[in-house]
């Protein structure tokens, strides 16, 4: 395979004038011209029909272009513009080879595409070769002339022309010299140049400004073909390191990137096609911009698929990222640096443009993911915020001194983890997300605050309720003058303490002395409630309470022993201290003492409920009655807990529920004297002397009778106690008689038992210890039944009805 199959030829613009777009791009692709950037040069060709442009650019560069077959005629070869890359020349050369002029198969008239593909090629190449005939130089009508004409008025058309090299290669060179044929060429394309009418821009510009002129003369191919090619392997050193300072085009501008080649040559040649005028500069600005556009979207595109980016992207969603920033910028660097590479060689104003238009676009890409990590920033130190809040306050340090060193440390930890994540291309503000995370944390510590003043609040009431409500029930159980004092002195010394302890409790808090002052004044008022709640609760049960007082003191003596109801008793009296007693209650009750102010609540309930002469008088009528009223005089409403009129009628229904009490203990002292009071009448006493004279004479006469008499009463009265005759006969006459005949005979020989017993110890058993043991046995037994007899006798009454009752002082025990 030789260097003309690497070539590369394309047809660049066919014969029509199409631009062949696709084969373009294509070769552009093969020959990897992109790599280029401005290391390129384009030489082109241009000459008349059948001059042997192809044979030459084909011998000079190596290129495969269509030639001439001389055997079958002069025609046609070349149609339209060809381009292919030239083997073996550094830097990478590009060579296009134009349709000849002065054709016959366009015509005389049809010199438009002439004058197009001419244009083109001035706007597009860095050297142009001008093939021209050895004999044509000197004549006036040579071929060459139109030819000349058709390039210095074609570049009249470009606003600001590029410098371009005219190299005139002289074909069929004969014995001439060339030193004597370059003056006279050069004299004539100066002619054509200053007939050529020119803008007023440029009528006296010298042909040097727009061209470097140089002319080379080659052998006869056809006659000379060895020294033709041995001249052209010479001119082809002279395309090496051609656009290097010094070389053929070292001193061209305006040079347009390799990668944007195509697309330039495609919009030179549409501008052309339209009959326009070719604005060089504007059109370096266009295709400056359309190919960085191409680079930035390629740039983008490789950004959004770039694996390091995606990652990043779908971590960041979740969780925060270490080193986000450094990891962004780093990514955003290589991707602006590979644009800043491939559009280097590019307008300036457009790649700057550009570029910054590429920044913008990935920032604005970058900006969710930046925005999701500051989020995760400052929820992450939210939450170590409300941890380390927390633990510091469990280890007892100060609420206030806590939650301001746990926020400037966390706010000095976001700031230094945004800083972190912050990225290098953007001049972001964080601030916004850093007022929110204060707002969070002032919130949160307000939160805390109110719980915590919250609970100690509940703790101290807790303990004020704790050391006011037992005492103060008890002390309004207890009621006496005394009570309120004691309990307004009571409210005062624990409310002190709780005072004390609350305000330095809340000095931690450094809150402001006006709210802490309305703290400290709800804890005293806290204090208040708790002593009127608990009055209003025991106001509720004072009818209880009163009964309760009552029977104590009423059944129950000074020395609290359960009261026994033996007859000495006053009970008149004993009622009504009792009573007092339960109305001294009643009046503490009545109403709420804690401001030290006087009234008169007892002094009305005792003129109107226990002075007889206040009742008389209320009888009489109700405007004369002291408690016929809804509030006392000198209290307000709101310390009111029993109202005159409550406490009438909780007098009524205590004094309706303790009359039977007080009836049930009159009963039973009377039937006390009864069981106490053996002897008969005065006048039994007299008849039973009268009539028992006689028999008691005879007892004194025989005093045997009296120990027979007294051996029976002593037999009786064991039998007596042992079977608790009279307790048998407490339910009746009936169940008596038939329970004492059941137990009547087991008794009596029990007690001839007892007797047999005593009879048989011996004789000097007896005489040691005692003559007499069965007389006392029998007598203590018989003292000890008396004994139980008598107690049960005095515990027994009998009513007017027959029903019996027990005294409340035997079973109650004292409160």
């Amino acid at each position: 395979m030789n260097e003309r199959d690497h070539c590369c030829s394309t047809h660049l613009i066919e014969g029509d004038g199409t631009f062949n777009v696709a084969g373009v791009d294509n070769f552009v692709k093969e020959i990897k011209l992109a790599e280029c950037g401005l290391s390129y040069a384009v030489v082109a060709i241009m000459g008349p029909q059948s001059s042997g442009k192809s044979t030459l650019l084909n011998h000079l560069f190596g290129t495969n272009f269509r030639e001439m077959d001389a055997l079958r005629g002069r025609s046609q070869t070349t149609k339209g513009i060809w381009m292919a890359h030239c083997v073996g020349i550094e830097p990478c050369t590009l060579v296009m080879d134009l349709e000849g002029s002065d054709g016959r198969e366009r015509g005389e008239d049809d010199t438009a595409f002439e004058k197009q593909s001419a244009l083109f090629a001035l706007a597009v190449s860095d050297i142009v070769l001008i093939n021209m005939w050895c004999h044509d130089i000197g004549r006036e009508q040579a071929a060459n002339k139109p030819l000349l004409k058709t390039v210095f008025q074609v570049m009249m058309r470009l606003f600001s022309p590029r410098k371009t090299t005219l190299m005139f290669v002289i074909r069929d060179k004969t014995r001439t010299p060339l030193e004597n044929l370059e003056p006279i060429l050069r004299e004539d394309v100066q002619k054509i140049w200053d007939s050529v009418p020119k803008p007023d821009a440029h009528k006296e510009t010298p042909l040097s400004e727009f061209f470097n002129v140089e002319v080379v003369a080659l052998s006869s191919y056809e006659e000379k073909e060895e020294q033709f090619k041995e001249q052209v392997a010479s001119l082809r050193q002279r395309f090496f390191h051609s656009i290097a300072p010094g070389g053929l085009a070292g001193d061209r501008r305006g040079v347009v990137p390799a990668s944007g080649f195509s697309f330039s040559a495609q919009q030179i040649w549409k501008v052309i096609k339209e009959n326009k005028d070719l604005d060089l500069p504007a059109h370096k600005v266009m295709v400056a911009t359309v190919r960085c556009d191409e680079i930035a979207n390629e740039k983008f595109s490789s950004f959004v698929e770039n694996e390091a980016w995606r990652q990043l992207e779908e971590i960041v969603q979740s969780s925060p990222v270490p080193g986000f920033g450094k990891k962004l910028t780093s990514i955003l660097d290589v991707c602006l640096s590979e644009y800043d590479t491939d559009a280097t060689y590019f307008d300036e104003g457009v790649r700057s443009s550009k570029r910054k238009q590429l920044e913008e676009k990935l920032l604005q890409l970058i900006k969710p993911a930046y925005q999701s990590m500051l989020e995760h920033i400052c929820s992450g130190t939210l939450d170590r915020f409300k941890e380390a809040l927390d633990n510091t306050l469990n280890e007892g340090k100060g609420f206030a001194v806590a939650a301001r060193d746990c926020t400037d440390y966390f706010m000095t930890q976001f700031d230094e983890a945004s800083a972190d994540a912050q990225i290098r291309q953007t001049n972001w503000d964080s601030s916004k997300v850093r007022e929110k995370l204060r707002r969070d944390i002032d919130a949160h510590v307000d939160a805390v605050r109110a719980t915590k003043l919250s609970d100690l609040t509940t703790l101290f009431e807790k303990k004020l309720n704790e050391a006011l409500a037992a005492p103060v029930e008890a002390l309004l159980d207890g009621a006496s003058d005394d009570t309120w004092p004691a309990i307004r002195n009571l409210l005062r010394r624990e409310t002190e303490v709780a005072i004390n302890g609350f305000s330095s409790a809340l000095s931690a808090f450094e809150i402001d002395n006006i709210t802490k002052e309305k703290m400290l004044v709800r804890l005293e008022d806290y204090a208040r409630g708790v002593v009127e709640a608990k009055a209003k609760e025991e106001a509720g049960r004072v009818l209880t309470r009163m009964k309760d007082r009552f029977t104590m003191l009423f059944s129950h003596d000074s020395d609290s022993m359960p009261r026994v109801w033996t007859g000495k008793e006053d009970i008149r009296a004993i009622t009504k201290t009792a009573r007092s007693a339960s109305l001294k209650l009643l009046s503490v009750m009545a109403a709420v003492r804690l401001d030290d102010d006087a009234d008169s609540i007892e002094n009305t309930l005792s003129l109107a409920l226990v002075d007889p002469k206040s009742g008389a008088a209320a009888s009489r009528g109700i405007s004369a009655d002291p408690l016929a009223s809804s509030s006392w005089d000198e209290v307000p409403s709101s310390k009111t807990l029993l109202s005159p009129v409550q406490c009438k009628s909780l007098w009524r229904q205590f004094t309706a529920e303790t009359e039977y009490t007080v009836s049930q203990a009159i009963t039973a002292q009377e039937a006390s004297r009864r069981n106490n009071n053996w002897l008969p009448p005065p006048w039994a006493i007299l008849a039973m002397v009268v009539l028992g004279f006689n028999e008691f004479m005879t007892l004194l006469r025989n005093p045997l009778y009296l120990c027979v008499i007294f051996v029976a009463f002593l037999l009786t009265k064991a039998l007596w106690v042992q079977l608790d005759i009279s307790g048998e006969f407490r339910n009746g006459a009936l169940p008596g008689i038939l329970s004492l005949s059941t137990k009547f005979l087991p008794t009596v020989m029990n007690l001839l038992r007892k007797l047999a017993e005593e009879g048989q110890r011996p004789a000097n058993a007896d005489h040691q210890q005692n003559p007499t043991a069965p007389a006392m046995t029998l007598r203590s037994t018989t003292n000890d039944h008396s004994a139980m007899s008598s107690s049960a006798s005095s515990e027994i009454t009998t009513s007017e009805n027959g029903t019996e009752y027990s005294s409340p002082s035997s079973s109650k025990k004292p409160q």
